[in-house]
């Protein structure tokens, strides 16, 4: 147990050393395991961190979540370097979209507009016409001139959406977030039967009939801010296992009650979010690899829905 203990001290010694030796910064999306959490320069959501890189004067980002978040990255902070700790940490998300398939439902209609949830990869990005975020997207989409929206990749997001902004016909790509898909209400209704007093708060990219029974609908930081300051001491949280760490740090004070699904990694549990650790990190920063490279013109183009959210914003 001691080796453990020192080995994890030493890795963080390590990777201070190196990033202060090498003017890096380290960001860490709030799924990420609660070690990586605590030393990161920034923890927040995707977009959140890529604008906070932007910010910063340091010539090398490393960025701790998935791989589309570390191209979001790149594309927004073209002229600096940016690592990411494990090349195989993906989206099944974002996976789920393709080029070919959205320039199709382009062709379908001609009339409709691309409206790209960030979470995609950058080819996506290049063929839609906005990008938008979990917290901001019923904002962008109504300010919109267009009243047919092609949604990719989410379906659940694009039908909690459509719900907000009922005037509008939307054309739902069938893509999903696994962890988030296989929260039911059942384990919720269960989880509320033993905390009676306690809110529900879920992520819009679950499914539908699980939304319905929530209390608070939100993204990440949305999550985070109606756990923090709601009336109720204990809240129902339906969402990946890691913003766990971040929320008892925030008020150890309230009772954070994540979902137990012993058919699904036990707990709503991305997988992909978790393949980043203490020592992929001091490597990538040892050895500069995982760089995140991409063509001048997908950066070009990518970056043009980016910004066209960012104006409505």
């Amino acid at each position: 147990m001691t080796a453990v203990v020192e080995n994890k001290e030493a890795l963080i010694e390590r990777i201070n050393y190196l990033r202060k030796k090498k003017n890096a910064v380290l960001l860490a999306h709030f799924y990420q395991r609660g070690e990586i959490q605590d030393i990161a320069d920034y923890v927040g959501d995707s977009l959140e961190l890529a604008r906070r890189a932007q910010e910063t004067d340091a010539d090398i980002i490393v960025f701790s979540g998935v791989r589309f978040m570390a191209e979001t990255a790149k594309i927004l902070n073209p002229t600096k370097k940016v690592l990411h700790p494990n090349p195989e940490s993906g989206c099944p998300m974002a996976d789920m979209a393709t080029v070919e398939g959205v320039l199709k439902l382009k062709e379908e209609h001609p009339d409709a507009v691309v409206v790209s949830y960030i979470n995609t990869n950058a080819d996506v990005k290049t063929i839609s016409d906005v990008i938008v975020t979990s917290r901001n997207a019923v904002k962008v989409v109504k300010a919109l001139d267009a009243k047919k929206i092609i949604f990719v990749p989410d379906q659940f997001l694009g039908s909690y959406i459509a719900r907000q902004v009922p005037e509008k016909e939307f054309i739902l790509w069938k893509g999903f977030c696994p962890p988030h898909f296989n929260l039911t209400p059942d384990q919720l209704l269960a989880l509320k039967e033993r905390y009676p007093d306690a809110k529900i708060a879920v992520h819009p990219e679950c499914n539908t009939e699980t939304v319905k029974i929530a209390d608070f609908v939100g993204s990440t930081s949305q999550i985070i801010e109606f756990a923090t300051t709601c009336d109720s001491k204990n809240v129902i949280i339906g969402t990946e296992i890691g913003l766990k760490h971040w929320l008892e740090k925030l008020n150890p004070d309230k009772n954070y009650i994540f979902p137990v699904n012993a058919d699904y990694c036990g707990t709503i549990h991305c997988c992909d979010m978790k393949k980043n650790t203490l020592e992929k990190i001091a490597d990538v920063l040892e050895r500069e690899i995982n760089e995140i490279v991409l063509p001048e013109d997908i950066i070009e183009k990518a970056k043009k829905p980016l910004d066209k959210m960012l104006e409505i914003v």
